[in-house]
């Protein structure tokens, strides 16, 4: 599959119709008009989309170039979205992007996730099969151009920890993607955000926008929650927050 129908079918996922109004009202527990957003990993810009139908400003961080040029396509022209093409990470520099040509949803800059992803379930017949080097950036860096978001979100595929190692103050709300084949990574966030004051933790399964837990627990539950799912569960985002009643709104 070439890169470009690969991206289409990444457009088609991630727009279908009547997706846009569930996921606004998700994403309205956290964000308000005027707030702004980090989306870190934009790829295809649905969540930057829908941050800002809500009115929230957003900070767009997508280093594939193609995905970039994706990202100037659609939002190139409105003032309140500012692109970063780069990857985020633990320090300034650069690394290496590994690029999957057929699901560039699955690009990472971290080879042990390309590793748990070979021969694990639901992760067939994925193939990394280019790379480029590519300029690395932190969110304490895109927080002193940016200002201090409101809601973050990292969705970088394997790299969530190491992004989180340049944060060095807790935004309001974050969100971070976790896979059933790295679940240390996992386990690695939350010690993080635990460090940075986060105490109340909520998560979904997939692209589901719905809440596993009927109210926020603590790190260790939502540590034991990872840990105790099966492999076909896959993947997820985990939501922590500074002020726990919001993600009950």
């Amino acid at each position: 599959m070439t890169t470009a129908r690969a991206i289409g079918r990444s457009l088609r996922i991630y727009y279908p119709p009547g997706r846009a109004a569930a996921l606004d009202d998700f994403h309205r527990r956290f964000l308000g008009p005027g707030d702004l957003a980090f989306d870190i990993g934009a790829h295809v810009g649905d969540r930057t989309a829908s941050f800002r139908r809500i009115g929230a400003r957003v900070v767009a961080v997508e280093p594939q170039p193609r995905l970039a040029r994706l990202m100037r396509l659609l939002f190139g022209r409105d003032p309140g979205v500012a692109r970063v093409a780069a990857l985020v990470g633990a320090a300034p520099g650069e690394a290496v992007l590994r690029l999957n040509t057929a699901n560039p949803t699955v690009a990472t800059a971290s080879t042990d996730f390309i590793a748990a992803a070979d021969g694990a379930p639901g992760w067939e017949d994925q193939a990394w099969d280019t790379e480029i080097a590519l300029p690395v950036t932190t969110l304490d860096a895109l927080i002193a151009a940016h200002g201090v978001p409101d809601f973050v979100k990292i969705d970088v595929e394997g790299y969530e920890a190491v992004a989180l190692a340049g944060l060095s103050a807790a935004p309001r709300t974050l969100s971070f993607e976790f896979t059933t084949i790295q679940r240390g990574v996992a386990l690695d966030c939350l010690d993080r955000l635990t460090a940075l004051g986060y105490r109340a933790f909520n998560a979904c399964l997939g692209e589901s926008m719905e809440f596993a837990h009927a109210a926020p627990v603590d790190a260790a539950a939502m540590a034991g929650w990872i840990t105790a799912l099966p492999v076909e569960a896959n993947s997820g985002d985990v939501y922590a927050v500074t002020e726990p009643a919001r993600a009950r709104r």
